[in-house]
């Protein structure tokens, strides 16, 4: 029987068809190009790179390239503060003490890399032999990371990197900083009050600076009912540099005790939800394990 799609009077020319990896295009769909050629080939526009689709690949590249670098890192605490602090401070001195000590507790230290408070504490880490982070961003009036960086990365979205300061760390120290101190100060109690994290001790380090904002957090905020006391007790306000490294590793004691009473908990209401005759046999296996 003819195929009715046939025309009989019409001349039957080859239809052109192309497979492209697992798909076929055919007739007008056929492209002119290879996948290869094109991905080989400099020329033709490049407005692509500007696009979404591409920038949702850099974000996960800059995932991927910091989950990667930090993986291995062990404890650490970051420390933020001023690229503006000068070498003449008192809390750049401040800062690079803080370095110095937080390895001397085991810690590894985590700053963004850049000059001010960020560079003592990094000094002050690499110095006493410890492991000092930087973690840049791509800013029109910063250059590079400071030389006291021993391993670092340069990120190109502020959200990748936030991400990195909270992921790794167990803890922050915030030294007196502009915008950008305050940006990962409130991030990191918010994120506390929220129970994304748990047990995250945060030190405002420097009392005559970071005393108006409590203040104000505690007659206004609070007064007006928008958080609670607790909030106010998820950091700590000092001038003194052992008394900030005390109070995170306080905090750390009572958070792995809390991590084993957790498990001791599971642990018990799986026992309590197993059957008698299931303990029994668990007993007896127990027992002749032993005795073999």
């Amino acid at each position: 029987m003819a195929d009715p799609s046939i025309h009989p009077d019409r001349p039957q020319v080859p239809q052109p068809s192309q497979q492209r990896g697992p798909v076929v295009m055919r007739r007008n769909q056929v492209q002119q190009s290879t996948s290869e050629q094109r991905l080989l080939d400099s020329r033709g526009p490049s407005d692509w790179v500007h696009t979404d689709p591409w920038r949702v690949l850099r974000i996960q590249s800059e995932f991927i390239e910091g989950f990667g670098m930090l993986a291995e890192l062990g404890a650490a605490i970051s420390v933020f503060g001023s690229a503006r602090t000068k070498p003449d401070d008192p809390m750049y001195a401040a800062a690079e003490q803080f370095g110095g000590k937080l390895v001397g507790a085991g810690f590894a230290v985590i700053t963004g890399g850049g000059p001010g408070v960020m560079e003592a504490a990094n000094k002050g880490a690499s110095e006493a032999g410890g492991v000092s982070v930087g973690l840049g961003i791509e800013l029109p009036f910063e250059n590079g990371l400071n030389e006291w960086v021993d391993i670092g990365m340069n990120f190109r979205y502020f959200f990748t990197r936030k991400t990195m300061f909270v992921k790794y760390a167990q803890g922050f120290v915030v030294m007196p900083g502009g915008f950008g101190t305050l940006d990962e100060m409130f991030e990191a109690l918010t994120l506390a009050q929220t129970r994304k994290v748990t047990s995250f001790p945060v030190v405002l380090f420097g009392t005559s600076y970071w005393s108006g904002l409590v203040d104000w957090m505690r007659e206004t905020m609070l007064a007006d009912g928008k958080i609670s006391a607790a909030d106010l007790e998820m950091f700590t306000i000092t001038d003194d540099v052992d008394e900030a490294i005390s109070y995170i590793l306080k905090a750390g004691e009572i958070a792995d005790a809390a991590a084993e009473e957790a498990a001791a908990a599971a642990a018990r209401d799986v026992a309590e939800a197993e059957s008698p005759e299931a303990r029994e046999r668990r007993e007896a296996h127990r027992l002749g394990s032993d005795g073999s």
